[in-house]
């Protein structure tokens, strides 16, 4: 995982960093060590030329006084005899002090040779001192030659033969220590040098391999993440990031995907109720469209309405008052002329009645206001008693009539009344527009669950123009305005609106001068319907 790789070179770097940390502190402590040893080689080297300057101090003093025996010589043999054992002490102070300190194995192994020197400087000493007091004791005794001649021997043999070469060898092996010491030295540092820039490469070379494999590793992550981004922040909820790894890279991608997926559902939700919001919209101005064509309508009802109601009774209103004025300006009339005005009156007054009632059931019909009184009923023998009326008003024309109908019952929910208005209707006007001696033909017949009523006559027949228009109100075609004038075009529309609101249907088949015919469609009461009634 990129978490472990990056802890990798994390504590790498820090090892690095460590490592060059612990270099530098023993680099430290080896340079003072080396310091420590060249300070005490110098310091000691000091010491012994001391102890060589106060040794030969010593002995000169020694030689003066035995040579010219004088009080004042004596005084000083002791005070430098004094400061040489002082500096012999401070001497083997130091060797002491420098083995109880000694640190390395090196030091170990120099202390007994210092300790050595030490002690032949201390044993030369003594026996200097032995010497000088037989010397001494030879002048005393008079032996001025012999003490002279021993003196000099001591000098040569002692002094020059034995302490000078103790004091430069002692010397020359603490410049030796100094000097090696300093070689060391200067050897540390170059190689603390060599160390520090092997490891300062080291750690730049691994930074270098570092950075470049996390960047690998990570740019194309990174990309990845950000082109997803992108194209999430320009709507295309549909990308996926493609990264095959299990790192934190490949979790966030992960989740990346899973929240595109989220509001790729969540905008399909969106746009689904949009568009179902879109359709109820739809419907709804649909509909409001249909009411606002519907209102138009009956708008446009109203005010035909209003002109049939002005244009059809302006006439009958109009005789009426005629009539009336007539009558009144007749200044003798007899009773009999009086009944025959009144008796006109009554008439116009009775078919602007009628008229009245045929235009409010219309407009009852149309506005969906029409009271009927359903029940079940056979349609066979409606049409059967209805046919037996058709007979009485069909023998002033010397029509005759016929009917055709099923035995059995032929059952229907409807309005009775109104049923036997619209055969009433299609009756009256077949006698009204049938020539003399002709036929009038009634069949009754079902057809699945339907009841099919026809009427034929032999009349005048309906012009092909104007059959798409009889069932308009107020509408007559123009053989029958020719035959007779008493019409006033609102018996078929009225048969129309009752067929309609009874579920069924009205159609007509004509050819002028051969007769019409038309057929009523009624929907049977089904078994269910049967054994509910």
């Amino acid at each position: 995982m990129f978490r472990f790789r990056l802890a990798v070179v994390i504590a790498v770097s820090f090892g690095f960093v460590l490592f060059l940390g612990l270099m530098l502190h023993w680099g430290s402590d080896r340079v003072e060590l080396y310091f420590q040893r060249s300070q005490a080689a110098y310091e000691t080297f000091d010491h012994y030329e001391q102890l060589s300057q106060k040794a030969y101090r010593h002995f000169k003093q020694r030689m003066d006084r035995l040579v010219a025996d004088t009080p004042v010589a004596g005084a000083g043999v002791e005070s430098s005899k004094q400061h040489l054992y002082e500096a012999m002490e401070v001497l083997r102070n130091t060797a002491i002090n420098t083995q109880a300190s000694g640190d390395s194995a090196e030091d170990w192994q120099d202390k007994p040779g210092e300790l050595e020197r030490v002690a032949r400087f201390t044993a030369f000493l003594e026996a200097s001192e032995y010497r000088f007091d037989e010397v001494e004791r030879l002048r005393q005794q008079g032996k001025r030659d012999l003490a002279v001649l021993a003196l000099s021997k001591f000098s040569e043999e002692e002094i020059d033969g034995k302490f000078q070469p103790l004091i430069d060898a002692a010397i020359n092996a603490e410049r030796e220590k100094a000097g090696q010491a300093r070689e060391e030295l200067e050897a540390l540092v170059a190689q603390s040098r060599w160390i520090a820039v092997l490891a300062a490469a080291s750690a730049a070379l691994f930074s270098l391999m570092s950075g470049v494999l996390l960047f690998r590793g990570v740019r194309k992550p990174i990309e990845a993440l950000m082109k997803g981004t992108d194209e999430i922040a320009s709507g295309n909820l549909f990308h996926r990031i493609a990264l095959d790894t299990r790192d934190e890279f490949g979790y966030l991608a992960a989740h990346f995907n899973e929240m595109a997926q989220k509001l790729e559902v969540q905008q399909e939700k969106l746009q689904e109720g949009r568009a179902v919001l879109e359709k109820k919209v739809a419907e709804r101005t649909f509909e409001l469209h249909q009411l606002n064509e519907e209102l138009k309508r009956m708008d446009v009802e109203r005010c035909e309405f209003l002109a049939d109601i002005s244009h059809e009774l302006r006439t009958p209103i109009t005789v009426i008052r005629g009539e009336a004025e007539v009558t009144l300006m007749e200044d003798e009339l007899d009773t009999e002329e009086y009944k025959d005005a009144l008796q006109r009156i009554l008439e116009l007054s009775m078919q602007l009645g009628k008229y009245v009632n045929d235009l409010l059931f219309l407009a009852r019909a149309e506005s969906a206001n029409m009271q009927f009184e359903w029940d079940r009923l056979d349609l066979a023998e409606l049409v059967a008693s209805t046919v037996e009326d058709f007979q009485v008003m069909a023998q002033e024309n010397s029509i005759s009539v016929s009917l055709d109908a099923p035995a059995e019952p032929v059952w229907v929910h409807c309005d009775k009344q109104r049923l036997r208005q619209v055969l009433f209707i299609l009756g009256d006007n077949a006698c009204r527009y049938s020539n003399p001696g002709g036929h009038i033909a009634v069949e009754l017949f079902t057809d699945g669950d339907e009841a099919y009523l026809s009427l034929s006559d032999q009349g005048i027949g309906i012009p092909a123009q104007d059959l798409e228009r009889i069932f308009d109100r107020n509408f007559r075609s123009k053989n029958a305005l020719h035959m007779r004038a008493d019409g006033t075009g609102l018996g078929l529309p009225m048969a129309k609106s009752i067929i309609k609101a009874h579920g069924g249907r009205i159609a007509v088949t004509s050819a002028e001068n051969s007769g019409s015919k038309f057929t009523i469609t009624l929907p049977l009461i089904s078994a269910e319907q049967d054994t509910v009634a």
